[in-house]
This record gives structure tokens, sequence and C-alpha cells, in this order.
């Protein structure tokens, strides 16, 4: 790390800034592309359904509350700091750069890791159709081309990824109208008395059970708080970012929650379905035939590229954010901050972000599966603890948007995090291997930070446009 500059070493002027050329809508489309809500219903869900049966309903409901909590929470810290870096500047900024450091490398392995798996999940849907294709081959056609795409302006990338997520509504949309249109039992039913599938039996499932899923439903509703890495290139983001974030979260609540109901009230074989590795292709094609099935699955690959767009698009940001600031050194910072004269977007970040997650590519999907999940239990906990500590600091009153329930939204959360937590813990297979990933992440970059960054005593997390914030 002798590259690293000493610290007598004299600071670069500040880089060429991001183009603002979003308003609230580009920022609401990019932030629901990264929550996907259909692919979370396909993908995720049945998981949810797997471990709690007809409680997945309980299970989403209350993953629902923590979701629409977090959800204020992003919109308040957003406000104040509609900044690329995301949780990076946030944290960093209100907690001190030490977390600040940590959630980084949270965000940055979690966000690589989606566009991995996403990616393979697509090569999943499509190798059949795509001539015989690998998963892996499909993988990296869809990561190249996300990665194309994303060099693009911002502007042209919203409008993109909001064609997209109209095709993903209409997917849910139809979802939801087959269940409904076959409902054979009552959703009060179902919240009353879950049922899980227990060898050929129906029986009923306690609440560890429905506990223990609480964790997968939360990470299905993820994604929604992406505005705010985009906030340097939305017009008026103090007082946009925020709406774009609650709206989103209200629509990723709704556009899950309500599929998901009525897919159990129109199950025509409850135990079938419980017994499936398919669920909800199983069920459109009981309810609506092979054409509708196949319709759906490509919506739903459409869908998940759109995902894989929008977080190779912040993790873009991420890097951005970093090189700015300095962190690594200078032989990489220099082109991380390198903006394109005409599109002006972080280009040659850009590329970076989709050849990592290429790299990703060549590894087991079930290896990368266990080390992400977790790591957005910590990434919550500290945005709740940023938005307690900024409020009692005033480090984030300038901020435009106040939730609402302060200061129950934050208190509550953590400690339903604590809960997804410790249920997490108790599975030795998955959310263990997951949470310890998360904290030796945490650690890392924490570490790299004390040995490198802070005896740098000139060292400043920069603002958009040069603005900057001192640490002592």
């Amino acid at each position: 790390m002798s590259d690293v500059p000493s610290p007598v070493a004299k600071t670069p002027a500040p880089p060429k800034p991001l183009g603002r050329s979003m308003k609230l809508l580009g920022g609401l489309f990019l932030a629901l592309s990264a929550a996907t809500p259909a692919s979370s219903v396909f993908v995720i869900v049945p998981d949810v359904i797997a471990q709690a049966g007809t409680g997945a309903l309980i299970a989403m409901i209350a993953a629902a509350f923590i979701a629409l909590s977090v959800g204020q929470v992003y919109a308040e810290m957003s406000s104040a700091f509609p900044m690329a870096g995301g949780e990076y500047a946030i944290v960093g900024r209100t907690l001190g750069p030490l977390l600040g450091f940590a959630i980084l490398g949270l965000n940055l392995l979690n966000s690589l890791l989606a566009v991995a798996v996403l990616s393979l999940g697509i090569g999943e849907y499509l190798g059949p159709l795509a001539g015989g294709l690998s998963a892996r081959s499909v993988a990296l056609i869809a990561i190249v081309g996300a990665t194309l795409l994303g060099v693009l302006n911002i502007r042209t990338n919203a409008l993109v990824t909001g064609l997209f997520v109209l095709v993903e509504l209409i997917a849910l949309a139809v979802l939801a109208a087959l269940g409904f249109g076959h409902a054979v039992r009552s959703p009060l039913e179902m919240l009353a008395h879950p049922v899980t599938l227990q060898g050929a039996a129906l029986a009923p499932v306690g609440l560890v059970g429905i506990g223990m899923s609480v964790a997968v439903a939360t990470f299905a509703y993820d994604g929604y708080g992406a505005a705010v890495y985009f906030g340097e290139e939305m017009h008026a983001a103090p007082r946009r970012i925020g709406r774009a974030i609650v709206a989103a979260v209200l629509i990723t609540v709704a556009a899950e929650i309500v599929p998901l109901t009525a897919v159990l009230m129109g199950a025509p074989d409850l135990k079938a379905l419980l017994g499936s590795k398919s669920v909800i292709g199983d069920f459109v094609l009981a309810t609506g035939g092979p054409v509708l099935q196949r319709g759906l699955s490509l919506g739903v690959a459409l869908a998940i590229l759109n995902a894989v767009i929008a977080t190779v698009l912040l993790v873009s940001r991420q890097l951005y954010s970093t090189g700015r600031d300095r962190i690594w050194p200078q032989w990489a910072n220099s082109p991380l901050v390198c903006v394109h004269p005409r599109l002006h977007s972080p280009w040659v970040a850009t590329l970076v972000s989709g050849g990592l997650a290429c790299g990703l590519c060549f590894f087991d999907m079930r290896f990368l599966l266990k080390l992400s999940g977790a790591g957005v239990v910590f990434v919550y906990a500290l945005m709740c603890a940023a938005a307690i500590w900024g409020r009692r600091t005033g480090s984030s009153a300038h901020g435009l948007h106040r939730m609402p329930f302060y200061p129950w939204a934050p208190i509550l959360t953590l400690i339903a995090l604590a809960g997804v937590a410790w249920t997490a813990w108790a599975d030795p297979e998955e959310g263990r291997v997951g949470l310890i990933a998360s904290v030796a992440t945490g650690v890392l970059f924490g570490l790299y930070y004390l040995i490198f960054i802070r005896p740098r005593r000139d060292w400043r997390l920069q603002g958009p446009q040069g603005d900057e914030d001192v640490f002592d």
C-alpha cells in the first residue's frame, strides 16, 4: 500500500461533479428497480413460504412494519445527506468515519453479491431459452449489458428501469388476479390459524417458525433506500429524495403482500403448494396454464435484469464516492472519479463495478447466497443509530424530511432487527455464515480506516462539488 498518499500530500482539486438531470420520478423508478418486487415475489417469497407455510403472510406483514420504519429513517437521513456514497456518507457524517467505513464494506460486499446472484438467477430462467447457454454465460451477458447501459446518462437509465418496473407491476397484477379469481380460503383464516406442511399433513406453525422467516421477508423488501445513491444527480434532492424513498417502500410492500395473499387464497391444493419446489410457478401453471407461466417467467427475468442494472448503478456511485474521498491509492482514486463529459456518469466506476460482479459469477451460487443477506441487518441498524444520533447532535437538522413517530420508529426497528439477527444465528447453514461474513467485512474495512486513513490528518469526507465535512 505504498501508493497511499502520505499525510503531507497535497489535496487534489475536487473531481468533476455528477450531472443533475433527474427528477423525483426517476429516483422512484431506480429505487423500485433495486427493490425489484416481482423477483422478490417469485424468488425470495417462496423461501418465506417454505419456512412458515401460510404464516408467510404474517411474516411479510411483520417485515413490512420494519420496512416502513426503516424507510422513514432512510427518507430523513437521505434528505439531510443526499450523496452518492449512500449509507457510507450518512453514517460517516453522523456516527464517525470508522463506522462509515464498516458500512461501506458491508454495502460493497452485499451489492456486488446481489448483482452476481441476481444475474445467475436470470441464467436459470433464460438459459434453456437461450440456446442451451449455461447460467454463468447468461449471467455474464446480463452484467455486461447492464454495465454498458449504466455508463449512459442517469436519466436514460431511469427511463429504461421505469419501463421494466411497469412490466414487473403488470406481472404482479396478473398473479394477483389469478389468485383472487380462484379464491378458496379466507386471509383471516390464514392469519388466525397459519399452517405448514409436515410430512404429508398440514400442521400448525408456531411463532418460532414464523419469526425465523421474518429475516428472509425483510430481505425481500430491501432496495427502496437505493434512491440516496442518486441524490447528486437529482434536482432539488433534499426536498424530493425523502418522498421518493417513502413512495418506493409503500409500493414495494403493497406489490409483494397483495400477490402473496392472492396466491395463498387461490391455491387449489394447499398441500401441493406448500410442498412445491417452485411455489409461484406451479401456482401459475395450475391456475393460468403453461403459456401464461412462460410469459410471467419472462417478466420475472426482465425484473431481475432491472435489479441488476439498478445495483450496478448504485455500486458505481459508491466507488465514485470512495475515489472522491481518496480512500484508495491514488492510481485507483483518479479513474474512479472520472465523469463522462457528455453523459455525466461515473463511467470508469461503472465499468469497475461490472467487472467485479462478473468475477463473482465464477463462484458457486450457494456459496454466494450464504454470504449475502445478513448484512442488511447491520446496515439498517447503523442507519437507525445514525438517525437517533443525528437528531441528538443536530448533525442532520438541516434535512427537509422528518420521520413521524420519532424516536419510536428507529428504536422499535432496532429491537426487531435484534430479533432477526438472533433467528438468523439459529440457522448454522445460512444465517450464521452470513452474519459472520458481514461482521468480518465490517471489521476489515474498519481496520483499513484505522491503519491507512486515520493517520492522514488532512483526510476529509468530500461532498458534491467540493463541499466538505471535517472529522477530528
